[in-house]
């Protein structure tokens, strides 16, 4: 035991060398690691039946019994190998322990995926004798090695920013490190061990040591899938945008009718709300909105087979809506700290007070692209005014809203007139009502301004609704 941690994890994946780490922790007096202790389909190793009296049914039961064993061996560090598909109970355990020391291995997923693929066609998880090694050629499948990836790739952005958040330091090992003396000595020194390995444990043998090229059957199709590969993300679309919550408060919900609208502000909330309330026949605030949480559940209870939905804006209709509605004017109803500092540190061309006779097309065209040009750093994150749920991206609304739950339907504005009455019907409302369009924008409508110079730019600001949405240009 040491003064450091009282248990450590090594987070792994199959064919990543983590039996060879394991063998060569256990060469160390002061260390004992127990395979894969939380294996959904066994405990420890294939054949074993319990870890330290703890079997499977117990542990199933209570993952942190067995912590509770390992965490207590006298005179030993305890540990164990995770893989992603282990018990997920037991990561937030672990991940939230500062006591508990975390070992990251990796390795190149092309090599683990050939790995996995010749082990699984010779049935040949490990080496001890290279006279009785086993070949085969791995069958490459594109869209499986994709899987593969993500998978990987997700769960190791997962361990990162919940050890950032967190204040921990993990280890990290590659599997090339894995013949290193000095690096297995400098992972017990880390440990807080004094005892050091003169050699390695050679019991085990590099199953497949020859390039991938060779391990696989099907090359060309190899090369062709990988080199469709996106591998330094060149098409991930930053996102410097602060979460969002589900925002709860907001919801509309119908007093009679089981229907939940999900607003994402900027949009035609007040005309999808009138036309809500319309099929209870009660006037709009007469239906049921600034709900908690427990509220919303009571609700969702009382209304079983209810329906979710949002509406999505086009990205340049709901950008010039809020200027229009929240910046144009210096009316109490509006941003006015913010506006006030478009105008002074940001040199937005906006009136001094409300739009008069002399404010033309060709101010508000100006003016508009001024505040675009502020929506571009805000929303990258490099200003000091809030990301304002009003102009943040639909995408991150909706991405806040899976946090609660996920709308049943997302609309588009221009498709509201013929989706609502079918909402309507599906929910028992046979004659809805007929949808008000929003009103144009004033003191001048979008058209009167819009081009594709326009299109473009809020295009680049809003790069990533016009992908996971599928924009295309306003008209």
């Amino acid at each position: 035991m040491t003064d450091k941690f009282d248990y450590f994890i090594v987070f792994a994946e199959m064919r990543t060398g983590s039996n060879f780490l394991e063998t060569n922790l256990n060469s160390f007096s002061g260390l004992c690691c127990h395979g894969e202790a939380f294996n959904p389909h066994f405990i420890g190793y294939p054949n074993s039946t319990e870890i330290l009296g703890v079997n499977q049914d117990d542990r199933d039961n209570d993952p942190a019994r067995l912590i509770d064993e390992i965490k207590s061996q006298t005179g030993t560090l305890g540990g164990f190998r995770y893989f992603h598909d282990h018990d997920s109970r037991v990561l937030d355990i672990a991940l939230e322990d500062p006591r508990c020391a975390k070992i990251i291995l990796t390795r190149n997923p092309l090599d683990s995926y050939v790995s996995w693929k010749i082990a699984v066609a010779t049935g040949q998880w490990k080496l001890t004798n290279v006279t009785r090694r086993k070949e085969a050629l791995a069958e490459f499948d594109g869209a499986e090695f994709a899987h593969h990836v993500d998978a990987l790739q997700d769960f190791q952005v997962l361990l990162l920013n919940r050890l950032q958040k967190s204040g921990q330091s993990p280890f990290y090992v590659a599997y090339e490190d894995l013949p290193s003396v000095e690096v297995m000595n400098g992972l017990a020194c880390w440990l807080g061990l004094d005892e050091r390995l003169e050699a390695l444990d050679e019991s085990l043998k590099r199953q497949n040591p020859a390039p991938v090229t060779a391990k696989v059957a099907n090359v060309e199709e190899m090369e062709t899938a990988l080199s469709g590969m996106d591998r330094f993300n060149l098409s991930r679309t930053p996102n410097f945008e602060p979460r969002r919550g589900p925002a709860v408060p907001g919801y509309v919900a119908g007093v009679v009718t089981p229907l939940l609208f999900m607003p994402i502000k900027g949009g035609p909330d007040a005309e999808v709300i009138n036309w809500l309330a319309g099929l209870d026949r009660v006037a709009a605030d007469g239906l049921i909105s600034k709900m908690n949480q427990k509220q919303l559940r009571l609700w969702r209870r009382g209304n079983p087979g209810y329906r979710s939905f949002t509406v999505l804006r086009h990205p340049v209709a709901r950008a010039h809506t809020v200027f229009c509605q929240k910046i144009l004017s210096a009316g109490p109803n509006n941003y006015q700290k913010i506006r006030e500092t478009l105008r002074r540190k940001f040199k937005v061309p906006l009136p001094k007070n409300a739009p008069d006779a002399s404010y033309s097309i060709v101010d508000h065209r100006a003016a508009f692209e001024g505040f675009l040009e502020f929506l571009r750093v805000n929303l990258a994150g490099q200003t000091a005014i809030r990301v304002d749920s009003a102009w943040a991206s639909q995408s991150q609304a909706i991405s806040g809203f899976s946090d609660l739950s996920v709308p049943d339907f997302v609309f588009r504005e221009e498709e509201l007139a013929e989706e609502l009455p079918h909402l309507a019907r599906r929910v028992g409302r046979m004659e809805p009502g007929e949808l008000v369009a929003a009103a144009k924008d004033s003191p001048y409508a979008l058209e009167d301004i819009y081009d594709a110079a326009l299109e473009q730019k809020v295009a680049k600001i809003y790069h990533r609704d016009y992908l996971m949405f599928g924009f295309g240009p306003w008209r």
